[in-house]
This record gives C-alpha cells, sequence and structure tokens, in this order.
C-alpha cells in the first residue's frame, strides 16, 4: 500500500500544501496547492493571527481532500525571528549492550537535542528550557569510541556518541503553529525549519562535505543553511525576502501590493508589462526601466543574505550559493549575491526541484523553486522527524520529543517543574552566631511529592504514553529545629586576677543580641550570642567598671606648633607580672596586673625642660654693691594668644605656640625690670652710674659692671639711690 505524506509550508505571503507518495525508495508529489493569505496574519513567517491562518489551512485542506481522503496528520516547517541554534554532545555506554538499532541512535540523537535546549535557555538567561521548542536538528558526527564513523548502527564498542547541531524557537511561535493545525483538525506529524527541509532533499550527505550555502527566500524571511566537512554546520534567518522588493515596485511605480506582485513575477519572463496605478492611468514599462528603479532594494536584500551568509559562514564565502523558495526568482539577485560574495557568477545559482534525487513529480505538478521546501517538509516526517507526543502535567498539556520511552520525570521536566523543589522545603535553618562565629542550625526535613499517572500512585521512573494525565502534589515543608543556648556552648569559663593588690574573679556573661540570656533559653534565627571572658587587661577593666582608670595611663601629649610633642615624666605606667605592659596585652586566670596612676600636670617650665629649650638669657651684675642677675626673654610660648609664664600648668592636647625672640644686649633701662626704687619725696634729680662713670639710661652693659643710682643729699654731694 502507498504511504501518503501530506505536508504544509505556512509562508507569509500564501500556504502551500503538497501530497507525496512513498513507492518503495521512491517519492512522488502527486500534488500541490497553494492559497495565498487573506490578510496580513503572518510576520516574518510567524503567526500573528491563529484564526486567520488556520482558516486558510482548512480550505486548503477541504480541496485536497477531495481527491485525496481524509487528512488527519500533516508535517510542517517554522520560521521566525528568534531563531537560536545550539551545538551539543551526548554520549553513552554501550559496553556488553545489544548492538545498536536505528531507534537507539534517534533516542541518542533526541537526548543530544534536550541538552542543547537546556544551553539554549542558560546561554539566552532563560529560567525554562521549555520555553524553547526544537523545530529541526543535523547530526554533525556520530563517534564510536571517540573516533569519527559513518553510521552506529549494529557497532559494538565501549562508547557511542553524537554530536548534533539544533535550531529552537520560542514556545510562543510553536504553539501559534499547534493551535492554528488543531483549529483545522489536523494533528503535527513532525515539526522542521524550513532551511532543514531544504537541504536534506537538495543536498545529500555526500555532498555536505563542500561548503555551500542553501537561501530559501519566501515573502517575508530568507532562511539559510551552510554545510561543510560532510555536514550543516550552522542555520540562520533574515527578516528580509519577496516581500521588500514587492514594496519595493509598489512605492516606485505606485501599485496595489497585489498588482505589485504580479508585476514582479512578470519582470523575468517579459521585457515589458502593462501597469495600472493607484490613480487608474495605465502605462507600459520596460523590465529594465522598473529594474532600474528597485535597484537599492535589490542591493539591500542582497547585502542582508550576505552578510548573514558570512557571519554563518566564519566571516568567509562559501564554495557555492544555492538559492530556492519563490523569492529565488527575484530579479538580478545571483548577481548581486555573488557580486557580494567574490563569487563568480556561475556560483550563484536558483534551484528547482529537478535537482530534488530520489523524487519523481507529476507532469500535472509546477517544478519552480517554490516546490522545493514544501517537498523537503514532507520528507522530513521519514528522514529526520521531531515528532511531539502530548500529555497533561496538572491540566496543562505538554508536548515531549516522541522518543524510545518517556518517564513521569521527563514530562514534568517539560512542564517546567524541577523535581528537586517537589520535594517540601527543609524546615528554615537558624544562621547563629556564637562568639563572632556563624553557625547554621538545619530545619526539619521536608516530605517527598505525591505522583499520580492517570490517578494511580506512580514515581519519577514510570513510563508515560501520549494523552496520559499526571498530576503532582509538591510535599510538605519541614519545621523549625528548636535549640538552647547551652547546646552550642561547651562550657562557662572564669578567671582569677589581682588589680592593685585586688582580687577579681571573672565569670563569662552570656548575651543574646547584647542582653544578659540564660543558657536555657532558646535561640531564634539571626541572634548573636557572645560568651567570652575579657581577654586584655583592656576589656577586663571595662567589664569590672574600672576603665577610668586607664585614662591615667595615656602618654601627656600636647602640640607645639601644630607639632606633638609627648612628656613621658607625666603619664601613668601599666605592669602585669612586674613587667610593663600596654593595655591591649592578654590576660591569663592568675594575672597580678598594677595601674600606677600619673603625677602631676606639668608646667610651661617642665615643657621647655623636657624639650631642652631655654626661655630666658641673662648677665650678673652688681647693683649698689648687691650682686644681681638681668634677664630676657628668649622664647615666649602662648596659648589662644595668651602668653604663658613659667608656672603656668598645662593640660593634655593643649595647642601652643612658641616664638623665639632676638636676643639684644642689656642696657641700663633693663635694671628697673628687676629691682623696686623708691624715689625720695624731697628731690626727683639723680645720677645713673656704671662702673663709678656718669651714664645713661640706654647705656649698654656688659656681665659683671656695677651699677649704681646716686641721690644728691645736697648740692655738692651725692648718695646712694635707695632700692628695695
Amino acid at each position: 500500500m502507498q504511504e501518503k505524506l501530506f505536508a504544509l509550508d505556512i509562508g507569509t505571503r500564501s500556504v502551500v500544501g503538497i501530497i507525496i507518495e512513498q513507492q518503495q525508495n521512491r517519492y512522488c508529489v502527486t500534488d500541490i496547492l497553494s492559497q495565498e493569505h487573506t490578510e496580513r496574519a503572518m510576520l516574518d513567517g510567524q503567526i500573528h493571527d491563529v484564526l486567520a491562518v488556520s482558516k486558510v489551512i482548512a480550505d486548503l485542506k477541504e480541496k485536497m481532500e477531495e481527491k485525496h481522503g481524509k487528512l488527519t496528520h500533516v508535517s510542517v516547517a517554522a520560521a521566525g525571528r528568534a531563531l537560536k541554534t545550539e551545538r551539543a554532545m551526548v554520549a553513552v555506554d554501550i559496553q556488553g549492550k545489544p548492538m545498536m538499532d536505528k531507534e537507539d541512535i534517534l533516542h541518542l540523537e533526541l537526548s543530544a537535542v534536550q541538552q542543547a535546549q537546556s544551553q539554549v535557555a542558560e546561554t539566552y538567561q532563560v529560567d525554562n528550557s521549555f520555553n524553547y521548542y526544537c523545530v529541526g536538528y543535523s547530526v554533525l558526527y556520530y563517534r564510536l569510541d571517540g573516533i569519527e564513523i559513518g553510521s552506529l548502527i549494529d557497532q559494538n564498542g565501549h562508547e557511542a556518541s553524537v554530536e548534533i547541531i539544533a535550531t529552537f524557537l520560542p514556545k510562543v511561535v510553536v504553539e501559534s503553529l499547534i493551535s492554528a493545525l488543531k483549529r483545522a483538525d489536523l494533528q503535527m506529524q513532525a515539526l522542521t525549519l524550513e532551511p532543514i527541509a531544504a537541504i536534506n532533499v537538495l543536498i545529500p550527505p555526500s555532498m555536505r562535505r563542500l561548503n555551500v550555502a542553501l537561501v530559501d527566500i519566501g515573502a517575508g524571511t530568507s532562511d539559510i543553511a551552510i554545510t561543510d566537512l560532510g555536514t550543516v554546520i550552522a542555520y540562520g534567518m533574515v527578516p528580509t525576502a519577496g516581500d521588500e522588493i514587492t514594496e519595493a515596485i509598489s512605492d516606485h511605480l505606485l501599485l496595489d501590493f497585489p498588482l505589485a506582485e504580479e508585476a514582479k513575477r512578470k519582470i523575468n519572463t517579459e521585457e515589458s508589462i502593462t501597469i495600472k496605478d493607484i490613480l487608474g492611468f495605465e502605462e507600459e514599462m520596460a523590465t529594465s526601466e522598473i529594474i532600474e528603479k528597485i535597484t537599492p532594494s535589490l542591493e539591500h536584500l542582497a547585502a542582508q543574505i550576505s552578510d548573514e551568509i558570512l557571519n554563518l559562514n566564519n566571516k568567509k564565502p562559501p564554495k557555492a550559493v544555492m538559492l530556492v523558495g519563490g523569492g529565488s526568482l527575484t530579479p538580478r539577485l545571483p548577481q548581486l549575491l555573488a557580486e557580494k560574495l567574490q563569487l563568480p557568477e556561475n556560483r550563484v545559482a536558483v534551484r528547482d526541484v529537478s535537482a530534488i534525487q530520489s523524487v519523481d513529480i507529476k507532469d500535472t505538478v509546477s517544478k519552480g523553486p517554490e516546490l522545493v521546501t514544501p517537498i523537503g517538509i514532507a520528507l522530513a516526517a521519514q528522514q529526520t522527524p521531531v515528532q511531539y507526543v502530548s500529555v497533561t502535567v496538572n491540566n496543562m498539556t505538554v508536548r515531549l520529543f516522541n522518543m524510545k520511552q518517556m518517564t513521569v520525570g521527563d514530562c514534568l521536566l517539560a512542564a517546567g517543574i524541577k523535581v528537586n523543589k517537589l520535594y517540601g522545603k527543609p524546615g528554615l535553618a537558624l544562621i547563629v552566631g556564637v562568639n563572632g562565629q556563624s553557625i547554621t542550625i538545619p530545619g526539619k526535613h521536608g516530605k517527598a511529592p505525591t505522583l499520580l499517572l492517570n490517578g494511580n500512585q506512580a514515581s519519577l521512573k514510570d513510563e508515560v504514553h501520549a494523552e496520559d494525565a499526571i498530576e503532582v502534589e509538591r510535599g510538605a515543608d519541614g519545621g523549625e529545629q528548636k535549640i538552647r543556648i547551652k547546646d552550642l556552648l561547651d562550657h562557662i569559663p572564669r578567671k582569677t586576677v589581682t588589680i592593685n593588690q585586688t582580687k577579681y574573679v571573672i565569670e563569662a556573661v552570656i548575651k543574646k543580641n547584647q542582653k544578659i540570656a540564660d543558657p536555657n533559653d532558646f535561640v531564634e534565627d539571626h541572634d548573636e550570642i557572645v560568651c567570652k571572658l575579657p581577654e586584655t587587661i583592656q576589656s577586663l577593666l571595662a567589664a569590672l567598671g574600672l576603665a577610668s582608670q586607664l585614662d591615667q595611663l595615656q602618654p601627656f601629649s600636647l602640640y607645639l606648633n601644630e607639632k606633638q610633642y609627648i612628656i613621658p615624666a607625666h603619664a601613668g605606667s601599666l605592669t602585669k607580672n612586674g613587667k610593663e605592659v600596654t593595655a591591649s596585652s592578654p590576660i591569663e586566670d592568675g594575672d597580678i596586673i598594677i595601674i600606677n596612676k600619673a603625677g602631676s600636670q606639668p608646667t610651661v617650665k617642665d615643657l621647655l625642660d623636657a624639650l631642652q629649650i631655654e626661655m630666658h638669657y641673662s648677665i650678673p651684675v652688681t647693683f649698689n654693691g648687691k650682686p644681681l642677675i638681668l634677664q630676657k626673654r628668649k622664647t615666649e610660648i602662648s596659648r589662644a594668644d595668651k602668653v604663658l609664664q613659667d608656672h603656668d600648668v598645662l593640660s593634655r592636647g593643649d595647642r601652643l605656640r612658641l616664638i623665639h625672640k632676638p636676643e639684644l644686649p642689656f642696657i641700663f633701662q633693663d635694671l628697673f625690670r628687676h629691682v623696686e626704687i623708691d624715689f625720695p619725696a624731697s628731690s626727683s634729680a639723680f645720677v645713673l652710674m656704671k662702673n663709678n662713670q656718669e651714664t645713661s639710661f640706654h647705656e649698654q652693659l656688659n656681665p659683671g659692671d656695677d651699677l649704681t643710682i646716686m641721690w644728691p643729699a645736697s648740692a655738692n654731694e651725692k648718695a646712694p639711690y635707695p632700692y628695695k
């Protein structure tokens, strides 16, 4: 009995249906039917209006059923802007197992596709891999024990592996396609990608060692596949195709879109065409003139396609380019692509169905390049099927690859349910700080989930079939652990220390969140438990309420001309077991600590003596026969603009100003700052004498000078001046 294959090529401009009959090892195209969309229900190959597209599909299906009987299953291809491509490799241990058959290899390939699906989700930062559907894949390599091999069928060894390149589209794109088929009472038999469909029938594996680009140019998208080294190495898509040229003709000639489409189709076959614009004017134009007007759009289309080819082919042109699809008939496109890829013109060519091997076409069926992709879609169900099986998980429809064996676990993953999240969460862990160290106290374990398969208790490993119903209920969460403070502590330590001949017994105090706590108190999340003895002299004194005694240990420092100076003689001292230490020194059980308080506060003189700075300079003289020391300031100290005397007391942190004065010679007048003189009431006349010679107030003095003030008792005699 002949098997009929039904396929649909749902494009931006139209839907093409095709019937192929399989006759042993050959296929025969018996019928093809095309129907255009009545409205713009498709954009760049993606369904935007499911109802409108499903109506076109239903009409086309009904017409084909009149000649071919009931049609229930169909193969389709997907397209869209959000195409993602990923490579993946899967290996299995085959040692001691039966030889692999075709079904085993398909299972291996689809396992690699599943891995690629997870990689797509990770690469594009999508939480759930089930948000992407595989729309086609190609095998890059089979390997047996690490060595590349043509086929794994009936092979024996230790390890078999397959590397694939798979293409994915967002779930919404594929689901809209399935919804349109369902409304037309059709079930999806197989899903593929348009360039995969075309390349599988146009470039057999024997030709894929050549670096060739295949471009399927439709109305809204141009899909690209690259072959090299015996396999398909890349897939891509640009959202630019035949409609751009139609729109250019419409714009330049003022034509309605359908008339522009009709004119575009005549350009390649007629030397001139008659057009009627939207204003009603009719004109005959040479096709060469029309081509000249739309050349910028032709250049743009060729540039978009050539750029994507170079991007997919590691920035180098392929050896040849094959063009298929209705848009491949765009005028001058092969020449422009050859020019932009720097290829000879005969290396870029349009290919039609005559190039497809093992396929016969009835004479009643047209044989243009637009048929290549529909034929490839129909054959994809037999050659590289991506078939999905529907099940329900918690009343939600889930579609899985139709693999050799599917389990409940596979269905849960496909539904985006992570098995490890089905188990009840452990009770909230308590994170408690104990003496600065974080301790995690795990909560109680959660419960296992409840799994039902068609109403019966099931496990993750149970096998499922099409239309099975799975119900899953998450396990109950665990509770919190209850733990006391004492359970976190080994023991409560103590120390005995003597301070200034007084003995103190220190026991560690337990604090919870800085408040005194009992060892039997329960802990809660993020509690901070502290159970520590003082570790240094400073912390010990603080714990005993003696922290103020540390003030006496601070060095006496002040600032002189903005520079800090320390006076060691005016600071206290601290000893531990007879040795001088600092307040940060550690303490041990039995230590003896002595705190010696600081002495009195220093004066200005103490400061200058400590700094070895002289405050005065002086000379010895005699006055009225008595020795006398005359002195002047050599250094002046001020605080807040107030000049300080030698006996003025200083405080910690004082900011002082020091000024060095010039050393001027002593004069007689300086004497009056050191002695008090009582002037006689009877007379105001006196005589200044230096070394028995009369002198003046400004006479310079030298060490050892003998000074006298004479007061005349009468007009003829002088008497020494009395002084105190």
